[in-house]
C-alpha cells in the first residue's frame, strides 16, 4: 500500500489545530476546484486535497490515520498489527494493490462508500473566512460603534458592542466569502485596534490616567477632581503619598458587555514648579531648612 501525507497535502503540521486544518482545505478547495481553477492538475489536486480534509476534519478518521505512523509520501507500507482490531473489522490479506482511501472505506471509517472517480466535485466548500483590523476610539469602545466596511464588492455594516477591548477579536457568522456547491459563507473577524488616548491607557477594561498633584498636596493630602469616561469625580489623596502610587476609582473604566465596568487607576505624579517666583523661592528655601526629611538615607545604610 502507498502511503499519503496528508497533512503535507494541506500544508499543516502534523499537530495542527482543527481551524488551521480547515483554513488550509478552504483555500486550497478554492484554488483547485475544477470550475473555476485554471490550473492544470486542478482536478487531481482538488481530489488530494478532499481527500486529505475528509480525513483529518473527523477526529475519529483522524486518529486512525495517524496510528498509521508517519512514511515517505508514496512509500509502501503496511498498517501495524492490531490496527485493524482498534479502527475497523474485514482486513484484507493483500494490501499491496490497495488505496489508503480505499483501507478507510473497507475498515467502515468513513461510514457510506464513495467511489474515488468522482470524489469531491460536489462536495460543499465552506466560503473563506475574512479578518480586518477596525480602528476604534475610547469613547467608541465604551458605548458601543458602527462601521461601514467594503467586502467582495459590497458594503457592511459592523457593530461593535460597547465594552470591546483592545485586541479584541469579534466574529460575525457568516459575513465571510461565499460558499461553493451550497457550502456555508466564511466569517469576518474584526481584529478591535483601540486609538491611543491623550489621557487614559487601557488595560482590558480597566483604565489607568496619570494625575498631576503639588509636592504639598502630596505630603499634607487632597482632594482633586480626576476626569472619567463619565464625567470629572472627585478624589482623596491621603497625605504622605508617594509619586507613582496608585489610587483605585471602582467602576470607573471601560463598560463590560455583560453589564458591570472596570476600574479606572489614577497613578499619582508629583510637579515640581517649572519656575519660581521669589515667595515660592523663599518658602522652598525655609522648608530644606527646617525639613529633617532625608528621601536617600538608606544610601548610608
Amino acid at each position: 500500500m502507498k502511503y499519503k501525507d496528508y497533512y503535507k497535502i494541506l500544508g499543516v503540521e502534523r499537530g495542527a489545530a482543527e481551524d488551521d486544518i480547515k483554513k488550509a482545505y478552504r483555500k486550497l478547495a478554492r484554488k483547485y476546484h475544477p470550475d473555476v481553477s485554471k490550473e492544470a492538475n486542478a482536478k487531481e489536486r482538488f481530489q488530494e486535497v478532499s481527500e486529505a480534509y475528509e480525513t483529518l476534519r473527523d477526529k475519529e478518521k483522524r486518529a486512525a490515520y495517524d496510528s498509521l505512523g508517519s512514511h515517505r509520501p508514496g512509500q509502501d507500507f503496511r498498517p501495524p498489527p492490531d490496527w485493524f482490531d482498534r479502527f475497523g473489522s474485514g482486513r484484507s490479506e493483500d494490501l499491496r494493490d490497495v488505496d489508503l482511501s480505499d483501507l478507510f472505506e473497507q475498515m467502515g471509517i468513513f461510514g457510506r462508500a464513495r467511489g474515488r472517480r468522482g470524489f469531491g466535485r460536489n462536495v460543499p466548500i465552506p466560503g473563506e473566512d475574512y479578518e480586518t483590523p477596525v480602528r476604534i476610539t475610547l469613547e467608541e469602545a465604551a458605548r458601543g460603534a458602527e462601521r461601514q466596511l467594503a467586502l467582495d464588492g459590497h458594503t457592511l455594516t459592523a457593530r461593535i458592542p460597547r465594552g470591546t477591548t483592545d485586541g479584541q477579536r469579534l466574529r460575525l457568522r457568516g459575513k465571510g466569502g461565499s460558499g461553493m456547491n451550497g457550502g456555508p459563507a466564511g466569517d469576518l473577524y474584526l481584529q478591535i485596534v483601540l486609538e491611543p488616548h491623550p489621557l487614559y491607557r487601557a488595560r482590558g477594561h480597566d483604565l489607568e490616567i496619570e494625575v498631576p498633584v503639588t509636592p504639598w498636596e502630596a505630603a499634607l493630602g487632597a482632594q482633586v477632581e480626576v476626569p472619567t469616561l463619565e464625567g470629572p469625580v472627585a478624589m482623596k489623596v491621603p497625605g504622605g503619598s508617594k509619586g507613582g502610587q496608585k489610587m483605585r476609582l471602582a467602576g470607573k473604566g471601560l463598560q463590560k458587555p455583560g453589564g458591570g465596568a472596570g476600574d479606572l487607576y489614577a497613578v499619582l505624579d508629583i510637579a515640581v514648579p517649572g519656575t519660581l517666583t521669589e515667595q515660592e523661592k523663599k518658602l522652598y528655601e525655609a522648608l530644606r531648612e527646617a525639613s529633617r526629611f532625608d528621601p536617600r538615607h538608606r544610601f548610608d545604610q
